[in-house]
């Protein structure tokens, strides 16, 4: 791709980096830690290995005419269990059908390659979603779109639940139908793409619907609409949402009425982790099955923590994905939000599957930092001192190793020093441009003289 293309064309430019990135990233920690395929370390383990591989392989029985059984009755399972609900619950995915072009004794792989691609697709949306927002250079939307995809939650929670990929592909996609429902665009577009969200996982889509409407009353906020106007797009997007999730209901009432009527399962009741083991898991190389995994990456973190403090940027931008950050943080960790957040029930397992919303919204917010110029010195000299404070209290938790803060620091200074040469370059530019600007401006005169 030239470069031509890549200034005409910087949305799919950023698309195409942040899905090569993510890709790179991904395999490349695989066959560092010798996991599977680059190793022999096998990830077909827990509920992976008991469950998602083996629903894939008999979807590929089912897509080929080898199944002992059909969509109703799965026989191969147990002594025969139904299997539409379990359908809908993980393998209604699109993603799911690429497992019939590998070979049948490869459906290890065949999950692999359909977690390495939804994990590529989220990147590249939120990448598509960062520049429909606002200008900035295409590498650094590129950038903190792989930031969003290979985010904590990703990593830790959601590969070895592919199924829950879904909805971190969902979620930029819903924002975009939020942006299309303030342009009064695309509607029938919209709500297919809400129709699909809810089909290829709806437990996800639920919360990703959630978050993008938070994000779209933020956007009629800061856009500064009459109440008018910003009710009729409300209404938009509303009745987008209805129609999309009606096309879907097919199938998630099915899942419905499948799980209400399944054995009941254990019943939790939802704890809070200890502050400082949240703030933990914001840092690098922290880990916490029962704890929000929150890391984005530390430059990411740290242009989100400088956006209250960047006065390029509005007030108005300043405090409203700031607040909202913070809202949702706060919202995860009280149980009436928690459990709205989770459908109103808690579920067995992970307490925090939410957790990529706030993922997206730290890299949306380090986003509008970086797009209004690279913060003032002291902008990101008081984001480090909030990071300061944040791993100071997060040293408190058993979730942070020896090993972490040397990574830490070397992450921090690698960020901060290239942000400040990014300012440097930006303000040599500057220079050189102001000062191009009268000669040229001479020689326009002397041309149009003469």
């Amino acid at each position: 791709m030239n470069r031509s293309t890549l200034r005409g064309r910087p949305r799919q430019a950023a698309a195409l980096l942040a899905a090569a990135l993510t890709v790179a990233s991904f395999c490349a920690a695989d066959a560092v830690a010798r996991s599977y395929p680059f190793g022999p370390r096998t990830r077909a383990v827990n509920d992976l290995g008991n469950q998602y591989v083996p629903f894939h392989a008999h979807l590929w029985d089912l897509l080929h005419g080898r199944s002992d059984g059909g969509l109703l009755v799965n026989w191969q399972s147990g002594f025969g269990s139904s299997f539409l609900p379990d359908l809908g619950t993980y393998l209604s995915s699109p993603f799911a059908l690429l497992v019939g072009v590998f070979p049948r004794d490869e459906i290890d792989l065949a999950v692999y390659v359909v977690t390495v691609l939804k994990t590529a697709c989220a990147g590249a949306a939120m990448a598509w979603l960062l520049l429909r927002l606002r200008p900035g250079r295409w590498w650094a939307a590129g950038l903190l779109g792989a930031a969003y995809a290979l985010c904590g939650w990703s990593i830790a929670d959601a590969s070895y639940n592919p199924m829950w990929l879904d909805g971190l592909v969902a979620l930029p996609l819903l924002c975009l139908v939020g942006e299309w429902a303030l342009g009064g665009r695309r509607r029938l577009l919209g709500v297919l793409v809400v129709a699909l969200a809810w089909i290829a996982n709806f437990y996800t889509a639920y919360m990703a619907t959630l978050g993008a409407g938070l994000f779209l009353l933020l956007r009629l906020w800061l856009c500064g609409l009459p109440r008018r106007r910003a009710l009729a797009t409300a209404g938009r997007a509303a009745v987008t949402v209805a129609l999309g999730v009606g096309l879907a209901a097919p199938l998630v009432t099915v899942v419905y009425f499948g799980t209400k009527h399944a054995y009941p399962g254990r019943v939790t009741h939802f704890a809070p982790v200890a502050t400082e083991d949240v703030l933990a898991r914001l840092l690098p190389t922290t880990y916490g099955f029962g704890s929000p995994a929150l890391f984005v990456g530390t430059t990411a973190l740290l242009l989100a923590l400088a956006l209250p403090f960047h006065r390029a940027a509005p007030v108005r931008v300043r405090a409203g994905w700031s607040g909202l950050a913070v809202a949702v943080a706060l919202s995860m960790q009280w149980t009436p939000t928690h459990l709205a957040w989770h459908a109103f029930a808690t579920p067995n397992g992970s307490p925090y599957r939410q957790t990529f919303v706030l993922c997206a919204l730290l890299v949306i917010a380090a986003w509008h930092t970086l797009s209004y110029g690279v913060p003032a010195p002291r902008a990101l000299g008081a984001a480090g001192g909030l990071l300061a404070l944040t791993a100071a209290v997060a040293s408190r938790s058993g979730l942070v190793h020896s090993y972490a803060w040397p990574v830490l620091l070397l992450a921090v200074a690698g960020a901060l020093g290239g942000l400040l040469l990014l300012r440097r370059a930006d303000a040599g530019t500057a220079d050189a441009a102001s000062g191009a600007g009268p000669g040229a401006a001479s020689g326009a005169r002397s041309g149009a003289g003469s």
